[in-house]
């Protein structure tokens, strides 16, 4: 029960910020910007749905790093008999880690975040300012490579039969960080819309 409500937790507010920061996000993005000013710009409804996925794409990781120390050190967190079993594959050594440089991929996973929060804080912040182009490309960049990751991670699903619903918590936050910044790119190329200070 606790682990459905943990995933739910990370789950829930991920698909919110996709939702928000796509087009069909627009009415509540309106409805909110009498108490969230950032709101009432298209470039604003982005980052803030970007700040939200990242958030808690960073926390889920870190839920993940947890969950694998925690069966390093002989315990275990969601053990089950059904596909649905995290244990399995965060416990396992030879898949939890990365196979270049043997580093936990709920590790990267934080750092991953923690940085692509980072970028979108100095967007919004700074929306004209020297690094925009270079952090919009950067973020393009780093979440098109996670696919790659994804696509490894859920071959390791496959060969084990087993989903670790943390795991693809993560990897929602990845495309939908994705999506995000492919919207900002085109924003951006549009200066009039990047510079608008309101959606209507």
């Amino acid at each position: 029960m606790l682990d459905n409500l943990l995933i739910a937790a990370y789950m829930i507010p991920t698909l919110f910020g996709l939702f928000l920061l796509s087009p069909m996000g627009r009415s509540t993005a309106d409805s909110l910007s009498s108490r969230f000013e950032i709101l009432s710009t298209v470039r604003g409804q982005i980052t803030a749905g970007l700040q939200i996925i990242t958030f808690f794409g960073f926390a889920v990781s870190a839920q993940t790093f947890w969950i694998t120390s925690k069966i390093s050190e002989g315990g275990n967190f969601c053990t089950s008999s059904t596909v649905f079993s995290c244990d399995d594959l965060l416990g396992n050594t030879d898949l939890n880690v990365d196979p270049f440089f043997g580093i936990s991929w709920g590790f990267i996973g934080m750092m991953v975040n923690a940085f692509l929060l980072f970028m979108i804080l100095v967007i919004k912040n700074d929306p004209n300012g020297e690094y925009t182009q270079r952090f919009i490309q950067l973020g393009t960049l780093i979440t098109g490579a996670g696919i790659f990751v994804i696509l490894l991670l859920i071959s390791y699903e496959i060969e084990e039969g087993k989903i670790c619903l943390y795991c693809t918590t993560a990897h929602i936050a990845n495309v939908a960080a994705l999506v995000g910044f492919l919207r900002l790119r085109k924003l951006h190329d549009d200066n009039a819309a990047w510079k608008a200070t309101s959606a209507k």
